[in-house]
C-alpha cells in the first residue's frame, strides 16, 4: 500500500537516523496508549455515523489492542517511519480489511495534538501527586518541630528567633501555590484537539463533545486552529513547574547550609548520608545538592519549550509539536524525582534542638522585642528606642556579655545618656532576650508562634486533602480513557 501519492521515495538514512526513528521510539515509549485510545474513539465515531457495522469497529479495535502487546517498529519502507502510518498498515494488514471509509476526514496534526495532550495529562496529574506527597511530608514535619527555637535568618544574618515548624510551614505554602496554579492550569490540558482536523476543521458531522467526553476530557478545544498549533498547555505547566523549582533551589540551599559543620541544625541517616574518599571525618548530604541541582532542570527545560516555539508561525508545526515538547517528559521527571528526594528527606530528617537553640542564646535576637519594650512600656519614642536597643547589643557584645546575662545597669546608663529614665531594665532585657518567650511575643497570624504555626498547619491540611481528592478523581478519569472502546 501506498502511503502518499505526492512522495515516492522513502526515508533518507540520515533523515531516518537522526528525526524519525529518535521521535518514532520517542512516541512509543510515552504516547502508543493514547493513540489507540484515540484511534477507538474514531472508530466509535465511524460507527456513529453510520460509516461502519459496529461488529467491523469492534475487529478492527481488537486489532489496534494487539499493538500494545506486539510493538511497532520504525520502517522507512513500510511506514515511513510515522507512528500513526505504523499504526495504519498494522491495522491494515490484520486478518480482517478496514472498512472503505476508515480514516476519512482524518489528519495526523489534531491526532498527534491529541494524543500529546493525553499523555500532558497523565503527566500533570502525576507531578501534582508527587508535590501533594512533598507537602504532607513538609506540614508532617512541621507539626513535629514548631515549638524548637532556631535562628532565622535576614540578610545571611542570624535576625529572629523561629521554629523548623514555621519554615517548614512556609515551604507547605509554597507547593500549595504551585498546586493552585497547577489546578487552574489543568482546565487547559482538559480540553480535546480531537476533531479540529488539520487546521480548519473537519467535513464530516463529528461529535466533538462525545469524542471528548469518551476521553476522559472535559469537553473539545473551541477553536480548530488553536488545537493543533498551540502547545499553549505546555508552556503552562512548565512555567508553574519552573517557579517552583526557584523556590525548591532555595529550600535546598538552607537545608545545605544547616546540615553543614558550621551550623549542625539537621542531621539525615548514614542511608542518606556520603562520604568523602580523602576525608574519613566528613559525612556529606548529596543528596541536597542533587535536589538543589534537579531544580535548575525545572527552569532551563521550561525555557527551552519556550525558545523552540517563539516567532513560529501560529499553525501546526513539527518544530512547536515536536522539537518544542521534546524535553518536557524530563521536565516532569526532574520534577517527579526532586520531589521524591526532598520527600524523602523530610521523613528521615532530624532536628538538633540542642545546636538550635545553642545559636539562639548566643545571639542578641530579641532587639527588635527590646525596642518595642522601650516603647510600649517605657514610652521612648520608636526610633529613640531602636536606636537605644542597638547601642545596648554593640556595648554588650564589646563587653562580652551573652544575652542570657542581661545588665540592666548597662540599659539604664545608655538610656540616661540619652534622655531617658528606665525604672525596670533588667526586666526589660529578661524579656527580649528570652528564648522561649521570643516565640510567643508574635501574635499576629501567620506569625512563628507555635499556635500560629498550628493554624496555618491544620489550614493546609484541609486544603491538601480537598486538592488529592480532586487530583485523584483525574486521574481515575485518565485511566478510563485508555479503553475508551468499553463505553462506546
Amino acid at each position: 500500500m501506498t502511503l502518499s501519492g505526492r512522495i515516492v521515495a522513502e526515508p533518507s538514512q540520515a533523515w531516518h537516523d537522526e528525526v524519525l526513528a529518535p521521535q518514532f521510539g520517542y512516541e512509543v515509549t510515552h504516547l502508543l496508549n493514547w493513540y489507540l485510545a484515540i484511534e477507538k474513539v474514531l472508530l466509535a465515531e465511524y460507527v456513529r455515523m453510520g460509516l461502519a457495522e459496529p461488529a467491523h469497529a469492534r475487529a478492527l479495535a481488537d486489532r489496534l489492542t494487539e499493538i500494545a502487546a506486539q510493538g511497532l517498529s520504525p520502517d522507512p519502507a513500510e511506514n515511513m517511519s510515522d507512528i500513526a502510518f505504523a499504526v495504519e498498515r498494522y491495522v491494515s494488514t490484520g486478518p480482517v480489511p478496514p472498512f472503505a471509509a476508515w480514516h476519512v476526514d482524518r489528519s495526523r496534526n489534531d491526532l498527534q495534538a491529541c494524543a500529546q495532550m493525553l499523555w500532558g495529562r497523565d503527566e500533570l496529574i502525576g507531578a501534582a501527586q508527587a508535590l501533594h506527597a512533598l507537602g504532607v511530608a513538609a506540614t508532617g514535619l512541621a507539626s513535629r518541630s514548631a515549638t524548637l527555637p532556631m535562628p532565622g535568618h535576614t540578610h545571611l544574618q542570624a535576625a529572629q528567633v523561629i521554629t523548623p515548624g514555621f519554615y517548614l510551614a512556609a515551604m507547605s505554602e509554597e507547593i500549595l501555590r504551585t498546586l493552585r496554579r497547577l489546578d487552574g492550569t489543568f482546565g487547559e490540558v482538559d480540553q480535546c484537539p480531537l476533531g479540529a482536523g488539520a487546521m480548519a476543521g473537519q467535513e464530516l458531522d463529528w461529535d466533538r463533545d462525545r469524542m471528548a467526553r469518551l476521553l476522559g476530557f472535559s469537553g473539545p478545544t473551541p477553536h480548530a486552529l488553536v488545537a493543533v498549533a498551540s502547545r499553549g498547555w505546555a508552556l503552562s505547566v512548565a512555567g508553574d513547574l519552573s517557579g517552583f523549582g526557584v523556590a525548591l533551589s532555595r529550600f535546598a540551599t538552607d537545608l545545605m547550609m544547616w546540615g553543614s559543620g558550621e551550623f549542625g541544625y539537621l542531621d539525615l541517616p548514614d542511608e542518606l548520608s556520603g562520604i568523602s574518599s580523602a576525608m574519613p571525618q566528613k559525612k556529606n548530604f548529596p543528596i541536597l545538592e542533587r535536589i538543589r541541582g534537579r531544580s535548575a532542570h525545572l527552569t532551563s527545560l521550561a525555557m527551552d519549550l519556550a525558545l523552540a516555539q517563539r516567532s513560529t508561525p501560529y499553525s501546526n508545526m513539527v518544530e512547536v509539536s515536536k522539537e518544542s515538547c521534546a524535553h518536557l517528559w524530563q521536565l516532569f521527571g526532574a520534577l517527579r524525582s526532586a520531589t521524591r528526594l526532598l520527600t524523602t528527606v523530610l521523613d528521615n530528617l532530624t532536628w538538633r534542638a540542642d545546636r538550635m537553640r545553642a545559636a539562639c542564646e548566643r545571639e542578641y535576637l530579641g532587639a527588635f522585642t527590646l525596642a518595642n519594650l522601650l516603647t510600649i512600656q517605657a514610652g521612648i519614642p520608636w526610633r529613640s528606642a531602636q536606636v537605644l536597643a542597638g547601642r545596648y547589643v554593640v556595648t554588650a557584645t564589646q563587653r562580652g556579655l551573652a544575652p542570657s546575662a542581661p545588665d540592666g545597669a548597662l540599659l539604664a546608663e545608655l538610656a540616661a545618656a540619652a534622655g531617658h529614665h528606665l525604672t525596670e531594665p533588667a526586666h526589660l532585657l529578661a524579656e527580649a532576650f528570652d528564648v522561649d518567650a521570643a516565640l510567643a511575643t508574635k501574635r499576629s497570624a501567620g506569625s512563628t508562634n507555635p499556635d500560629a504555626v498550628r493554624d496555618l498547619l491544620n489550614a493546609h491540611d484541609a486544603e491538601y486533602e480537598a486538592m488529592s481528592a480532586r487530583w485523584a478523581a483525574r486521574a481515575a478519569a485518565a485511566r478510563e480513557a485508555l479503553s475508551p472502546a468499553d463505553r462506546a
